[in-house]
């Protein structure tokens, strides 16, 4: 028996979408992506854990996560229980936490690019080196310096 080879057609737009992908700049945002990630559960511990009891001594005490209004259903005394008992509820609190955390990100960010930009920055204004003259110019120069020298003496 002979064997027959199936042929599979691969559609165009895979080869398109392979030169798209291994791009360098869709591999650095997807790196980009990564460490943002990555960078957003710190930004959220600094503002939970950091920012938050600080905010909150502040102000009396209130933790913003608990922060609510109960549309329908039970009123509980936290935001957990509300939501266990089936409430409908506002969840302002949470929403000030996104905002402060997304101002924390934009602070550090700012700062970040700020740093990066005077560091951009210094390196291209320190003066360069000037360039070595032609040596047409260094000949013409030694040829100088030898005519004066020769007027001087003689």
């Amino acid at each position: 028996m002979a064997e027959t080879k199936l042929k599979v057609h691969t559609p165009g737009w895979v080869a398109d979408f392979k030169t798209f992908i291994m791009r360098g700049n869709v591999v650095d945002m997807a790196v980009g992506v990564i460490i943002g990630a990555a960078f957003t559960a710190i930004v959220n511990s600094l503002v939970k854990d950091v920012f938050n009891p600080f905010l909150g001594l502040l102000i009396g005490g209130i933790d913003f996560s608990n922060l609510f209004v109960t549309l329908k259903g039970p009123v509980e005394p936290t935001l957990a229980d509300a939501q266990k008992a089936g409430a409908v509820t506002i969840n302002y609190g949470v929403f000030l936490n996104a905002v402060i955390q997304f101002l924390i990100v934009a602070l550090v960010i700012f700062w970040v690019v700020r740093l990066l930009s005077k560091m951009h920055t210094t390196k291209d204004e320190a003066p360069a080196a000037p360039p070595p003259p032609p040596k047409s110019e260094i000949l013409l120069e030694d040829i100088r310096d030898l005519l004066a020298k020769q007027q001087t003496h003689g």
